[in-house]
C-alpha cells in the first residue's frame, strides 16, 4: 500500500531564521499606508467640518437628506429640508458640506 501515499519525512529546523518573520514585518508598513492613514485623514478632514458648521450652511446627510442648517446644538443640529419643515439630525451624520446655493438649483 505505500505505493499510493508517499511517506512524509519531518524536515530539519531551520534554527529561528529571520526570513520567515520578514514578510510579516514588511506588511505593517503597507498596511499602515494603504489603510490606516488614509483613514485616520478622513476622520480628521470630517471633524473639522463638522465642527465648522454654522447657520446657513447647505449640507447632505448619510441618509441623502439635503437641506440648509438653521441651528447648531453640540450634538445635534436642525436642519430645514422645506418650507417650513425643519428635521434635527445629529452631527455625526452629516457626509458633505454643499457650496452655497446648491439646494436651490435642484
Amino acid at each position: 500500500m505505500d505505493f499510493f501515499i508517499s511517506n512524509a519525512y519531518a524536515q530539519g529546523a531551520g534554527g529561528g531564521s529571520l526570513l520567515g518573520i520578514l514578510p510579516l514585518l514588511l506588511m505593517l508598513p503597507i498596511f499602515y499606508f494603504l489603510m490606516i492613514r488614509p483613514q485616520q485623514k478622513r476622520m480628521k478632514e470630517h471633524k473639522g467640518m463638522v465642527g465648522a458648521l454654522k447657520k446657513g450652511d447647505e449640507i447632505v446627510t448619510n441618509g441623502g437628506l439635503g437641506g440648509t442648517v438653521t441651528k447648531v446644538g453640540d450634538a445635534y443640529l436642525s436642519l430645514r429640508v422645506a418650507e417650513g419643515v425643519e428635521v434635527n439630525v445629529q452631527k455625526q451624520s452629516v457626509a458633505a458640506l454643499l457650496p452655497s446655493g446648491t439646494l436651490k438649483s435642484i
